[in-house]
C-alpha cells in the first residue's frame, strides 16, 4: 500500500557506524556532533562569505563575469540562468573542475580553463577549494555505499566511471520575495525552475532559516535508496570497511530516494542546521537503470530575506561513457531502460544552453 509522504526523511547513520569502533570517528572535527565529517563551522563560513560577495556593488561582481571565453565559469546576473526557456530569479557563481588544453581531446574544448575567483571577499578562493575537497571525499564514500546497495562491489563506480571524477560548484543567491500592492504577501517567484541535476550526487548547503527548496514526490515507487543504504550499512558494513576503511559516518537528508506517494506533489525540504539535502542526478539514474530516480526539484523563495545556497555536484569522469551497470540490468529484467551518455557531452549540451549572455 502506498504511503502519502509529506516530508523529506532525515538519515543519521552514525549510530550504525559507531559499532565498528573506528578510532578516527570521534577524532574528526564535526563527526561526533553531526556525522557527515564536514565541520558545521565550514558550512556556515561558506554561506557567509557567499552572502558577503553577493552584497557587493554590481560592478565588483561583474569583474568575474561568466562567458563562453571563461569556459562558462564566473558570475551571472539575476535572470541570466535559464530553466526550460524561462529566466531564473537568482544570481550565481559557477565553478567547474579545471580542464587543461587537450585534456580530453576535442570533448573538453568548451569547458577548458581555470575558475575565476573574486578578489573580494578575502580568502574566498581558499575557503571554496577546501570545501570542494571535503565534499569530493564525502561524495566518493557515499557512492561506494550506493554501489554496494545496488549489489555490486564498492569500487563499481570507480575506474572508467568515476575514478577521476568531475565536479561542479554553484554559489547561488536568491533575492527576497517581491512585495506588491502594499500587502506583505510574497509572490511565487521561481528562483530556479523545476529540473533534475546532471551528474551523480548533489549536496545542497542552504540557509538555516529559509524554506525555499521543494522536492517533487512522484507516484508509487518500487524501491528506496533510503532502505537500501540502511541495509548496506547494517548488514554489509564488513564489505564497506574492507574497501574503504575510512568511511566516515554521515548525517544527510536524502531527498533522492524513491518514495511511495499516493499522488505526485511538491513538498518543502526544510533546512536543518548542519545537514545537507542530497539529490540523485541523471547519471546515477542511468547507471542504476532507473532503480534510483533523479530528483526533480525547484526553488521558490517566498521569504522577505535574501537566501544563499551553495550546491556541490559530484559527477562521473568527464569522458565517462555512462550506461546501465550489469548488476542493475540483472535487477531490472535485463532490458536497458536508458541509452548511454558521455558525461562531458551531456554537461556541455546543458551548459551551453543555460545562459543569456
Amino acid at each position: 500500500m502506498a504511503t502519502d509522504f509529506k516530508f523529506i526523511p532525515l538519515i543519521d547513520v552514525s549510530p550504525l557506524l559507531e559499532k565498528w569502533d573506528h578510532p578516527n570517528i570521534a577524532q574528526d572535527e564535526g563527526v561526533a556532533q553531526k556525522g557527515h565529517g564536514i565541520p558545521v563551522s565550514l558550512m556556515k563560513d561558506i554561506k557567509n562569505i557567499a552572502r558577503e560577495y553577493f552584497h557587493q556593488p554590481y560592478e565588483e561582481k561583474m569583474e568575474i563575469k561568466l562567458s563562453a571565453e571563461t569556459g562558462y565559469r564566473g558570475y551571472q546576473r539575476i535572470g541570466e540562468n535559464i530553466t526550460k526557456g524561462k529566466p531564473d530569479i537568482h544570481e550565481a557563481i559557477d565553478c567547474y573542475r579545471e580542464l587543461k588544453h587537450g585534456m580530453y581531446g576535442g570533448l573538453g574544448d568548451v569547458m577548458q580553463g581555470s575558475n575565476i575567483w573574486p578578489s573580494n571577499p578575502p580568502n574566498f578562493k581558499q575557503l571554496m577549494e577546501e570545501y570542494i575537497d571535503r565534499c569530493t571525499d564525502l561524495s566518493r564514500k557515499i557512492m561506494r555505499g550506493i554501489a554496494l546497495a545496488l549489489g555490486g562491489s564498492a569500487d563499481e563506480m570507480e575506474g572508467e566511471i568515476g575514478g577521476d571524477p568531475f565536479w561542479v560548484l554553484r554559489i547561488i543567491g536568491y533575492p527576497a520575495a517581491s512585495i506588491s500592492n502594499g500587502h506583505d504577501k510574497a509572490h511565487d517567484d521561481v528562483g530556479c525552475g523545476a529540473h533534475t541535476d546532471y551528474g551523480l550526487l548533489t549536496f545542497v548547503n542552504q540557509d538555516d532559516d529559509i524554506v525555499a527548496l521543494q522536492i517533487y514526490l512522484a507516484k508509487p515507487r518500487r524501491t528506496s535508496l533510503f532502505y537500501d543504504l540502511k541495509f548496506i550499512l547494517i548488514y554489509r558494513a564488513d564489505l564497506l570497511m574492507k574497501h574503504r576503511p575510512h568511511f566516515a559516518p554521515l548525517l544527510i537528508i536524502l531527498s533522492c530516494f524513491k518514495v511511495r506517494n499516493k499522488t505526485g506533489e511538491w513538498i518543502s525540504a526544510p533546512p536543518i542546521p548542519g545537514t545537507f539535502v542530497c539529490n540523485i542526478g541523471d547519471m546515477l539514474k542511468i547507471l542504476s537503470n532507473g532503480i534510483y530516480e533523479s530528483t526533480l526539484h525547484r526553488v521558490i523563495n517566498n521569504s522577505p530575506k535574501y537566501r544563499v545556497c551553495v550546491a556541490y555536484f559530484y559527477e562521473p569522469n568527464f569522458d565517462a561513457a555512462v550506461k546501465p551497470l550489469d548488476v542493475c540490468l540483472q535487477k531490472t529484467g535485463g532490458t536497458k531502460n536508458f541509452e548511454g551518455a558521455v558525461y562531458g557531452k551531456h554537461l556541455i549540451g546543458k551548459v551551453t544552453t543555460n545562459f543569456i549572455m
